[in-house]
């Protein structure tokens, strides 16, 4: 949680994953128009734009929704530009209805907050989303990140569209991960790692210690406990999502989290997974 931007010069911290151009997309969960719940893979297959912004209750914020509406019809077919605030879904509908907004979807994280925290978008001061532009193409890899450093500046429209042009040609990019970048649901029966395998991918997780050859720890610590706690109801968010819980202990500063598989009777690699995902935070 250590990236900054700023509101009229005052500092703000972004919360949630540092992620980098060249990753798979993290899927997230926002609410449409219709209280209906809408992830990233409901638009596989397609290039997507996915702009942020505090409030649509704001002159900058209205102008982006309305341009990039505008823009939109120039675009080819194969692109969707998905519109993402903390505005309650109700308001979404009354400004899209008012100003006719038809070539952008746009939707609401108010319920988890779950597309800042996987963007690293989420203003821990405001519980608002930065202002920005990321690009993912159809194989679902982040090709492109605007972050605008002020808040009340608009975003370089220009820059976004120029990227995307690049993109369209092009072909998309063949991903190499490591790691899966989603958990499997835990099955009964599902072996344990061995113990080779556990020390090759435990060196690819820094910080995190193998406790009795079957769990994976980590202490966190932080200023004090409204920190701490806040780290870890982020931490939930993320693991409610990839369907696999971590046992989290919170002494006042700080936050020790540990990863087990008890289906598995040890480590798997849903724990690496939740592991790397949580050194993203």
């Amino acid at each position: 949680m250590s990236a900054k931007i700023t509101f009229r010069g005052t500092p703000l911290t972004l919360a949630g994953r540092v992620l980098k151009t060249g990753v798979i997309a993290p899927d997230f969960k926002v609410v449409s128009q219709e209280l209906k719940e809408v992830s990233l893979c409901d638009f596989k297959g397609r290039i997507k734009i996915l702009t942020s912004f505090p409030s649509l209750d704001t002159p900058v914020c209205d102008l982006q929704v309305k341009e990039f509406n505008k823009r939109a019809t120039g675009l080819s077919g194969e692109v969707v530009i998905l519109g993402i605030s903390k505005d309650l879904p109700f308001a979404q509908k009354r400004f899209c209805e008012t100003f006719e907004i038809k070539n952008v979807k746009v939707l609401s994280d108010y319920k988890s907050s779950s597309f800042g925290i996987n963007y690293g978008l989420l203003i821990k001061e405001l519980n608002l989303l930065a202002r920005s532009v990321l690009i993912v193409d159809k194989n679902d890899t982040l090709r492109y990140i605007q972050i605008t450093g002020e808040l009340t500046d608009p975003v370089d429209y220009e820059d976004a569209l120029k990227n995307l042009a690049g993109l369209l040609n092009n072909p998309p990019l063949p991903v190499k991960e490591e790691l899966p970048s989603k958990c499997k649901p835990c099955e009964v029966g599902t072996g344990a790692l061995p113990k080779e395998q556990i020390g090759k991918m435990l060196d690819k997780c820094p910080g995190w210690e193998l406790i009795e050859g079957r769990k994976l720890a980590r202490e966190f610590k932080f200023n004090d406990f409204s920190d701490a706690k806040y780290f870890l109801d982020i931490i939930c968010v993320i693991a409610e999502e990839q369907g696999h819980h971590p046992a989290l202990a919170l002494t006042y500063n700080k936050l020790k989290v540990s990863l087990t598989t008890h289906a598995s009777g040890g480590l798997t690699e849903n724990d690496f997974i939740m592991a790397k995902i949580i050194n993203e935070l």
